[in-house]
């Protein structure tokens, strides 16, 4: 390609125009990334070590899997935004509400960073592409219905919360503590997200509520390790 680009450009500008040309799918990406890295750091909704991790795992993503895995992250980050900010004032007052500046980078790596890595692959290897995809949607499907089961839960039923591994009644946004609003949110939103995979053909229609219910699956098991292992008195030793 290059020495096509030396017979019709001059030889100055030959190679960096073969440059260009090869990674060309990088730029795109680079674009609508940081557009949206912006986006999102100016709402507040990130901080900046949020923006630049999101930045990372984002373009990552768009790489490996086209523009259909970028927007399943941009309807990620649309409805936790919105589950967030639903009920703002009454997570306030209760204390459980997120803290303005956004998410911090650990938190947009903890809900990116599995998803990112199933498709990963796909840029040097495509063979059993599907069933990465597949993953890719179903941790994405999970990361959504975690956010939005908190959120959305501890505003609907704030008296109706329960500890997930013996169901013992607990004060809503308690680590561990689910509800049956938030549940059902949260099975919704995970269907939304494959819904929403699939039509881009970003998810095959036969992989649709395996990923459904892995996402809400995964939800179930993120409260379960909220209410066992990251509880602050999970390990404390009782006389």
């Amino acid at each position: 390609m290059a020495l096509m680009g030396a017979a019709i450009l001059p030889a100055e500008v030959a190679l960096p125009f073969w440059l260009l040309m090869r990674h060309a799918p990088l730029l795109p990406a680079l674009g609508f990334t940081s557009a949206f890295a912006l986006g999102a750091w100016g709402l507040r909704a990130v901080s900046l070590g949020g923006a630049f991790t999101g930045l990372l795992l984002t373009v990552l993503v768009s790489l490996a899997a086209g523009p259909p895995g970028f927007l399943a992250i941009l309807v990620l980050f649309l409805l936790t935004f919105l589950a967030t900010r639903f009920g703002y004032a009454q997570k306030q007052r209760r204390g459980t509400a997120e803290r303005k500046r956004g998410r911090t980078g650990i938190q947009i790596l903890a809900n990116l960073g599995p998803a990112s890595m199933t498709v990963v692959p796909l840029l040097l290897w495509r063979p059993l592409s599907h069933v990465l995809l597949a993953g890719f949607v179903a941790a994405i499907a999970e990361a959504a219905a975690d956010t939005v089961y908190s959120e959305l839960g501890q505003v609907l039923a704030p008296r109706k919360a329960y500890l997930v591994t013996n169901l013992e009644h607990v004060e809503c946004g308690r680590d561990g503590a689910i509800s049956f609003a938030g549940c059902m949110a949260a099975l919704v939103v995970s269907a939304l997200i494959c819904a929403v995979c699939q039509w881009v053909d970003l998810l095959l229609p036969r992989w649709f509520w395996l990923a459904t219910l892995s996402g809400f699956a995964g939800m179930l098991l993120d409260s379960i390790l909220g209410a066992t292992i990251e509880r602050p008195d999970a390990w404390a030793i009782t006389p």
